[in-house]
């Protein structure tokens, strides 16, 4: 390894580590910086370096580069730059620097070359996460017991992981992470674990509830790492496995309903988040080359073009101090670059011709038509359409045009308007020259997402939902709604019972525990009478009585021994 060589996550990290110690003058240095430093070890890193340590008897592979880890790494870095900026002057530190240390452990999970240090890696980025949604406990009453039920969650998961690789290596011998079947209990527990930070069923509420109680930028950060780290490690993990396919199919649309009945924009963007991240999922299980890059590259757009949107609603809910949209509306005249680059955000994430995600969604449908799966492409296609009606339309209507809310806020300060801007040139970049993404994906790619055939297609598609939505408008006003999830039953259900057998249980095993202790009363009175001081094996007997039964036991013993036959 090159002595100047550095696994590039532990910058993050250090950097983290650093920020709460620095002069307030030296944060923005850090902060800028040493993203900036570990996005160029990312690409420094080569196949040659190497870097290991010794736990126990097994050898840690903590610098082992990978073509999909260093895509992941990538943007990783760059969301916790420019996520940084966004941040400057209004995130406490305590926010920014588990933030850092949240970026840095994702960053070191996609270097990872055995599931021991993946392992703690991947915990790291768990704690690193929950401080950054508890950072935001001063302003938000709710952030507490979100983080709480965040971190339940993950632990959950971690411990079914951590079952998981405990059970793979006493079975295989071997900690290497490397592609894996879920035919055994072993890589099943695995799967399992990844699927539940991914945001599977089912307990993909947890990003719903967690992810909007942070900050304006503590949401930003959320959105970027545990998602994605999870869809790197079922790509390198579990390639192919076709039950992704029905678990990443059940993600895309449970968040398309959600989304459309929420009423909250960041919870919106939330549910989005589920259902982008399961067109990611079934491409993965999928399998192809083609969909392994598309998975890849999507993955690459979304961190953007959703952190732009939910830089977009940030600046709005900083600058209003209001999150529902029934509260908003009209902040186009007032807050015109927040408008302007939540729209471009929309249109990326609606997979609209020259953005980022129409180069890069395509390659998923493109894949599931290639491997002979016309439900699977039909079905994607028709989500794409709903993606639309809840990302692309629903979000920038209600809270910058529709009706006038009579708010009239400013745009929010110069870093976050420059960060949105940087995300806009990023997404529109990527759509204009798409060889930029496609040049790093893992797999040689020969696909030109620019045919009359794509471009018209999609344009159809986008001009139906477009025309449903507006057709349909009042269905789509938002009301005041609690949408109930599957975590209904944990959070509500199994704690109403849990309540009630707490209060009723006095009176319920009451009369059993009476039953109990006079039966026990019984026989220890029966035992005592035998057993006790007055009892009958307690008496004691005369010396010539026990010298005459002795001499009758030995009387027997010798008439039983004679008479035995020869």
């Amino acid at each position: 390894m090159s002595s100047l060589i550095l696994p590039p996550g532990l910058i993050l990290i250090l950097g983290g580590l650093l920020l709460p110690w620095v002069a307030p003058r030296f944060k923005s240095l850090i902060a800028i910086g040493f993203p900036l430093l570990t996005l160029m070890m990312v690409w420094l890193v080569t196949a040659e370096d190497s870097m290991t340590l010794t736990f126990l008897e097994y050898q840690l592979d903590i610098l082992h580069l990978t073509p999909e880890g260093r895509v992941f790494a990538t943007v990783f870095s760059m969301m916790a730059g420019i996520g940084a900026l966004y941040a400057l002057k209004h995130a406490r530190t305590l926010e920014l620097s588990a933030a850092f240390v949240y970026a840095g452990s994702a960053v070191g999970v996609t270097f990872c070359g055995d599931l021991i240090s993946f392992f703690v890696f991947w915990e790291i980025m768990a704690i690193g996460s929950t401080l950054v949604i508890w950072a935001n406990c001063y302003q938000n009453d709710r952030a507490y017991g979100a983080s709480m039920r965040y971190l339940l969650v993950h632990l959950l998961g971690g411990v079914i992981l951590m079952i998981g690789i405990a059970f793979h290596v006493a079975n295989t011998g071997s900690i290497e992470f490397t592609a894996m079947k879920a035919d055994n209990p072993a890589t099943i527990l695995i799967m399992i674990g990844f699927l539940i930070n991914a945001g599977a069923p089912p307990f993909s509420a947890w990003i719903a509830d967690a992810y909007p109680e942070a900050s304006a930028s503590g949401t930003v950060f959320l959105s970027a790492f545990t998602t994605k780290t999870a869809v790197f490690a079922l790509l390198m993990g579990f390639p192919g496995e076709t039950i992704l396919i029905y678990v990443g199919m059940y993600m895309v649309f449970y968040g398309i309903i959600y989304a459309l009945l929420e009423n909250d924009m960041r919870r919106i963007l939330a549910y989005s988040i589920v259902n982008q991240v399961g067109f990611m999922v079934v491409a993965i299980g999928i399998g192809s080359e083609l969909a392994l890059n598309g998975a890849t590259a999507h993955a690459f757009a979304h961190i953007i073009y959703k952190g732009l949107l939910l830089m977009s609603a940030g600046s709005v809910l900083l600058m209003t101090g209001k999150r529902k949209c029934t509260d908003l509306g009209g902040l186009f005249q007032t807050m015109p670059v927040t408008a302007i680059n939540g729209i471009i955000g929309a249109l990326a994430i609606s997979a609209v011709p020259l953005t980022s995600g129409f180069v890069t969604k395509s390659l998923e449908t493109s894949a599931a038509a290639e491997a002979g799966m016309p439900w699977v492409w039909f079905m994607l296609v028709a989500a794409s359409a709903g993606v639309f009606l809840h990302a692309g339309i629903k979000f920038p209507w209600f809270v910058f045009f529709q009706k006038d809310s009579g708010l009239r806020p400013p745009d929010p300060p110069w870093n976050m308007r420059l960060a949105m801007w940087i995300m806009s040139f990023l997404c529109i970049l990527i759509g204009i020259v798409p060889a930029i993404i496609y040049g790093i994906l893992p797999y040689t790619l020969d696909y030109e997402p620019y045919t009359a055939d794509h471009v018209v297609t999609q344009l159809q598609l986008l001009l139906f939902a477009g025309f449903a939505f507006f057709a349909l408008l009042a269905l789509m006003k938002r009301t005041l709604t609690i949408s109930l999830d599957l975590d209904w039953f944990y959070r509500k259900l199994m704690f109403g019972v849990v309540v009630w057998i707490k209060n009723h249980i006095p009176q319920l095993i009451a009369p059993v525990m009476l039953g109990l202790k006079n039966f026990g009363q019984r026989k220890f009175d029966r035992l005592f009478k035998v057993h006790g001081p007055q009892g009958i094996l307690a008496r004691t007997w005369p010396s010539a009585s026990m010298v005459l039964w002795v001499a009758v036991l030995l009387a027997v013993m010798m008439i039983l021994h004679y008479m035995r036959p020869s």
